[in-house]
């Protein structure tokens, strides 16, 4: 439909140091997800706190690291859980996307993680994924688990900042990473194993009006994580393909960033002194990529909140 757009290679902010490493160990997810395979890191959740520093999780290993702006890795903290997606919330807390354990919560300055919200009901969740929040507090996350177009069952949820908890959709086949436009009244939802990203239209009492496919991709595993700017324009990293794709407000493809560590490009985020660098994190290889953007991304919160 669309000319191929712009292509650059991204470059290499920091990786792993290999001191990090855990030999032969395993886990049980990792077993799951590269059998036979060391899987020495496996990262994702890019989300910077209040300090400048990006944190990135590392889901087989319960980890959560922290990188300063010049690179420097340290574990932030350390649990007995499988961490996914991470976002902080504008009073500094973090918020965890646990598969095993559901939402979690991080303090940054101690390390601690401590359950949030483990169960709808008497229900445990799938494997919660990736989440964002609004500008009053409400929180939407994805509920993944295994699902795909075999088991169309993957859940979006909202978490009202009073604590009241919405299913919204539970027909979703792999839900994964989610942004709102500036306007707060459509939320973008990367649909994995459908390889497409779903346009959610709003209404202003919360209801949802409609549900489409904004953006239908091909290739690699589909897209993952998302994040968006001043513009309304879409980053998406397309797992498996090894590259991000920045779309228009209309969904027209407007660049394609390479990676050149792996295919397994995850997930993304805004940062740097203008917040118009994207950091992105190749998962397999634990690298965090960096890219210039046209546009500066958008903050969800200021510090002053």
């Amino acid at each position: 439909m669309f000319a191929a757009p712009p292509k650059i290679e991204a470059t290499v902010f920091t990786a792993i140091p290999d001191s990090f490493g855990l030999g032969g160990k395993r886990s049980h997810w990792a077993d799951i997800q590269f059998p036979g395979v060391a899987t020495p890191t496996f990262l994702e959740g890019p989300s910077f706190d209040r300090d400048g520093n990006l944190w990135v999780v590392d889901i087989p290993w319960g980890r959560l690291f922290r990188i300063t702006p010049d690179g420097k890795v340290s574990v932030g903290a350390e649990y007995d859980g499988e961490p996914n997606g991470l976002k902080f919330h504008k009073d500094g807390r973090g918020f965890i996307c646990d598969h095993k354990h559901g939402l979690m919560m991080l303090d940054p300055v101690t390390g601690q993680v401590e359950p949030y919200l483990t169960r709808t009901s008497l229900e445990r969740f799938k494997g919660t994924n990736d989440l964002v929040f609004t500008r009053n507090g409400d929180m939407y996350f994805t509920d993944q688990g295994q699902t795909s177009l075999a088991d169309a069952t993957g859940r979006l949820y909202r978490l009202r900042a009073n604590g009241k908890l919405e299913c919204l959709l539970d027909n979703v086949p792999s839900p994964n990473g989610l942004v709102l436009n500036k306007a707060e009244n459509v939320l973008f939802l990367a649909v994995t194993r459908a390889n497409a990203i779903w346009k959610i239209t709003l209404l202003p009492d919360g209801d949802i009006a409609k549900v489409g496919i904004w953006i239908q991709m091909s290739g690699g595993n589909g897209p993952d994580g998302m994040a968006i700017d001043e513009d309304d324009n879409i980053a998406v990293c397309h797992v498996g393909f090894g590259a991000v794709w920045l779309f228009s407000a209309r969904g027209e493809p407007m660049l394609r960033i390479e990676s050149p560590k792996g295919l397994l490009t995850t997930n993304c985020a805004y940062g740097g002194p203008d917040n118009k660098t994207l950091y992105i994190t190749e998962s397999k290889s634990g690298t965090v990529l960096t890219a210039p953007m046209p546009v500066a991304g958008r903050k969800m919160f200021s510090h002053e909140d």
